[in-house]
């Protein structure tokens, strides 16, 4: 019986299977990897992993598609998490002694930035991430400064990830097809990022970019002085969007009473 996407759920299915074999090339997964994949839908890329690694965790809140990941494949195999990735414990995912998890999956386009910054609580407990996400998504990721695209979303997830586009999925590949391009990302956590409290790094960047247009000093009036931002080599007449990745975090230290983690 066929499936029919919900919109809900946000559901595009991946069913180009020359773009299906271009991810297993950047994924490369092998036997012994910890694998889980987010949004494994009907399975597609799912079957693609499972002819290279032993065991494959999933994660699918469409229980109807849990209901086919079950009487599709072998238990042993593909253990089937019937659950909300934005909620699921990904910490709970069984990992040999020395070896780190690896998460790849098609996600759903409305959950994609909530998702990101879920995992990015757990970024030292990964050894790689490989996500299909809105082109304009990932480019807002990937974004250096002085870009018209790098904002909250840049700041935050290089500061724990080196990441790369790595190609772009044209509609034609999805049932449906979504109204937008698409685009395979590489996530890579970084070892030591730089010493800086997140609570901090967020207030410090949500403050800054939610009025983009204008100057920084503008922008973080009240939270720091023009002596502040001189004093981390920030010009006070230039926007959020110029500011770089380690600027804000020697912003951040600089608020009161946060220690740098």
């Amino acid at each position: 019986m066929k499936h029919i996407a919900k919109k809900r759920f946000g559901q595009n299915f991946l069913t180009d299977h020359t773009v299906l074999y271009d991810i297993m090339r950047v994924v490369a997964p092998q036997p012994g990897d910890a694998m889980v994949e987010i949004g494994p839908g009907l399975g597609a890329m799912t079957r693609m992993l499972l002819e290279s690694v032993t065991q494959l965790h999933v994660v699918e809140l469409d229980r109807d598609l849990v209901k086919r990941l079950h009487a599709g494949f072998d238990p042993a195999r593909l253990v089937v998490h019937s659950a909300d990735a934005l909620q699921f414990d990904f910490t709970a995912i069984p990992v040999p002694d020395g070896q780190k998890l690896r998460v790849v999956g098609n996600l759903p386009y409305n959950i994609s930035s909530p998702l990101l910054f879920h995992l990015a609580a757990i970024a030292p407990l990964v050894q790689d991430q490989h996500f299909m996400l809105q082109k304009e998504v990932v480019e807002r990721m990937v974004a250096p400064p002085g870009s018209k695209t790098y904002g909250r979303l840049s700041v935050m997830l290089q500061w724990r990830y080196t990441m790369q586009l790595m190609f772009i999925v044209p509609p034609t590949a999805f049932d449906p097809p979504p109204r937008v391009e698409s685009a395979i990302v590489r996530m890579v956590p970084i070892a030591q990022p730089l010493a800086c409290n997140q609570q901090a790094l967020e207030q410090v960047v949500l403050k800054a970019f939610s009025q983009r247009r204008k100057v920084i000093r503008n922008c973080l009036a009240g939270m720091f002085t023009e002596d502040d931002l001189r004093a981390v080599g920030i010009d006070p007449q230039l926007r959020p969007e110029a500011i770089p990745l380690a600027q804000f975090v020697a912003l951040a230290n600089r608020l009161p009473d946060t220690q740098p983690h």
